[in-house]
């Protein structure tokens, strides 16, 4: 019984190294490349494409070599609000909070509806909405029953989608350069989609900046890590280990994938109804070979699904814990599951079936854009958070040399990674069809500070606690325990 009662309170450190790798993987790998990038390329052209994934790839890598810094030094579950509580200000953390619960919540609608598109290909007369329904049961279920039974479940996942990357760079490098026919076509396409249409930036340079924000959205998951921490074995060994490992294993992924997505379909032929992978291997004519790449395409959804119900039942968790939000969130099953959060981030899910009802097409690039927003916004606070953490560090006398990892070129990189992630958020001001993420997201932050400074009226932290060594949650105070 005792034992019961403890985890109950505290959840289980499960995860291992290839677990946090294929989480953060499983995370990044869904709506964002297999459905949105159709978008990208449709706005930006084939070469403006490749450099806003570019530079998403170098925001993202300036974002978590922040996070690795805070997350060693502080492995706890729900790390983002905690950080931005302790650094910038309870408020923020608050904020920061209930912005990446939104993050997912929305990501969520987004991959149920991308699901759901994707069975028409079989099922054309079965609604988008049935199979949204059907999927979100699924996921619930993967994530309601034990730690180490949704981490080995997503391990298989991302597994078998990151195979069929591997697989898709391969069949497309062939048919770029003749070595498989490509249907309908007289000579291998070469590098002719740069060239054609408009030449390298068909639509000026302005689309790429406004493209930014469904980029981020591609590379938003990588920050599961830092999720994940509080439920990690040995953070200090494996955090590191895992964002090296996911950082270049993504840009190989990602940029690889759209410079074949970029030579193989013609910019007014790129779109969000149907993904451009399997449009593509519709090109190639290999026999099946679209319907095997769209089950799994619809594979990775669930899973970037599955990790995102991860990440907003773990949010809710924090929030409660640190009693700013109802304690009924704050409740743990016997296996560790906090299933009340689980249950309320699962009704983000609902979005999808109101965006499979009305024009998904267009409805789709809004939860994108509104899910982008809330993800850049996070990623500037983890920035600032490890900004001021190392100034206050360094300011009790420590040196830089006791952190076990530390972010590089301080304090370059986290200023930075907070420009550039501001630069993308002024990006979508000009681009009409995701200018509504500003409309949302901005209003969504004033209600959270609102909320926060109506309801909470002491500050969550003593500002004069010494940061080295401190306990900033319970899973903190007893991995320090367990390790003294």
């Amino acid at each position: 019984m005792e034992q019961s009662n403890t985890n109950r309170q505290n959840f289980q450190r499960k995860m291992q190294t290839r677990h946090l790798i294929m989480l953060s993987l499983g995370g990044v790998i869904g709506t964002g490349l297999f459905l949105s990038s159709g978008y990208t390329i449709s706005q930006a052209g084939p070469a403006g494409t490749i450099l806003a994934y570019l530079a998403g790839a170098l925001i993202v890598y300036l974002v978590m070599l922040c996070l690795g810094e805070l997350s060693v030094a502080m492995p706890v579950t729900g790390s983002f609000h905690m950080y931005a509580s302790r650094f910038i200000g309870p408020g923020t953390g608050f904020t920061v909070a209930w912005l990446y619960w939104l993050t997912w919540a929305v990501a969520l609608g987004s991959e149920f509806t991308a699901a759901g598109l994707l069975m028409q290909r079989w099922f054309p007369d079965t609604s988008v909405w049935m199979w949204s329904a059907v999927f979100a049961a699924l996921i619930f279920a993967l994530n309601a029953v034990s730690v180490r039974f949704f981490a080995e479940s997503e391990f298989w996942f991302s597994s078998i989608k990151v195979l069929a990357i591997i697989l898709f760079i391969i069949l497309g490098g062939a048919a770029i350069f003749g070595i498989i026919p490509i249907q309908n076509a007289d000579a291998a396409p070469l590098l002719s989609n740069f060239a054609g249409e408009g030449g390298l930036f068909p639509n000026g340079f302005l689309p790429i900046f406004m493209a930014m924000l469904s980029v981020n959205f591609a590379f938003s998951g990588t920050e599961l890590i830092g999720i994940a921490a509080g439920e990690s074995a040995e953070p200090e060994k494996n955090i590191p280990k895992a964002i090296k490992t996911t950082l270049w294993r993504l840009v190989l992924f990602f940029i690889g994938t759209i410079f074949v997505l970029s030579c193989l379909i013609p910019v007014k032929e790129a779109g969000v109804i149907k993904s451009p992978f399997v449009d593509v291997f519709d090109r190639i004519g290999v026999p099946y070979a679209a319907d095997i790449m769209n089950f799994v395409i619809l594979t990775a959804l669930l899973s970037a699904a599955n990790s995102g119900l991860y990440a907003c039942s773990r949010m809710l968790w924090s929030l409660s814990k640190e009693k700013t939000l109802h304690p009924v969130f704050q409740k743990l099953t016997s296996r560790g599951i906090p299933l009340n959060a689980l249950i309320f981030s699962m009704l983000g899910g609902i979005l999808s079936l109101l965006s499979s009802v009305f024009a998904p097409d267009s409805v789709y690039i809004v939860l994108v854009s509104i899910s982008g927003f809330a993800v850049v916004a996070v990623w500037m606070s983890i920035a600032a958070s490890q900004f001021m953490f190392r100034r206050r560090f360094l300011a009790e006398g420590n040196t830089a040399d006791d952190l076990k990892y530390r972010t590089p070129l301080y304090p370059a990189v986290p200023i930075a990674a907070f420009l550039l992630c501001l630069a993308s958020c002024i990006g979508i001001a000009f681009d009409p069809n995701q200018r509504i993420a500003l409309f949302c997201g901005v209003p969504f932050m004033a209600l959270c500070y609102t909320i926060y400074y109506a309801t909470n009226r002491k500050n969550s932290w003593n500002p004069s606690e010494p940061v080295k060594n401190a306990s900033l949650h319970v899973s903190f105070s007893e991995y320090e325990e367990k390790k003294n």
